[in-house]
C-alpha cells in the first residue's frame, strides 16, 4: 500500500515514513569545473589546428609564387618574339606581358608577407 501511495504522490516510501534521506549532492563546482577544462582543451585544439592549417596555407602559397617565378623565368618573356598582326596573337601576348608585368611587381610583396606569416606562425618550442 505504502509503494501504491508512494508512486501516485511521486515521493519515496521513506519520506512517507517520515526519514530524512539526504540526497548526495553533486559537488556543482567540480561539475562546472570539468565541463570549462573540456572546453579549454577543445578551443586550445582548435586554436592549434588552424595555425596548422595557416602555416601550410602559407607554405603553399610561398612555394606557387616561387613556382610561377621559375616559370616565367625559364620562359624569358616567349611574347616578344611574336607577330602581332594577328589580334588573337596580339591579345594574347598582350594578356601574357599584363600578366607577367603585374605579377613581378606584385608577387615579391606577396612573398615577403608569407614569409613573415610563416615566421609568425611557426611553432614556438
Amino acid at each position: 500500500m505504502l509503494i501504491s501511495i508512494s508512486e501516485v504522490l511521486e515521493t519515496p516510501v521513506s519520506t512517507l515514513l517520515g526519514e530524512n534521506v539526504i540526497k548526495p549532492e553533486v559537488d556543482e563546482l567540480k561539475a562546472i569545473s570539468a565541463k570549462l577544462e573540456v572546453i579549454n582543451l577543445q578551443l586550445a585544439q582548435r586554436k592549434t589546428t588552424r595555425k596548422r592549417i595557416a602555416l601550410w596555407i602559407l607554405i603553399l602559397l610561398c612555394i606557387v609564387i616561387l613556382s610561377i617565378f621559375a616559370v616565367l623565368l625559364a620562359l624569358e618573356s616567349p611574347y616578344s618574339g611574336w607577330d602581332y598582326s594577328d589580334p588573337e596573337t596580339a591579345v594574347l601576348g598582350t594578356a601574357f606581358h599584363s600578366f607577367e608585368w603585374l605579377f613581378v611587381r606584385v608577387a615579391p610583396i606577396i612573398l615577403i608577407g608569407t614569409v613573415i606569416g610563416i615566421f609568425l606562425t611557426r611553432k614556438k618550442k
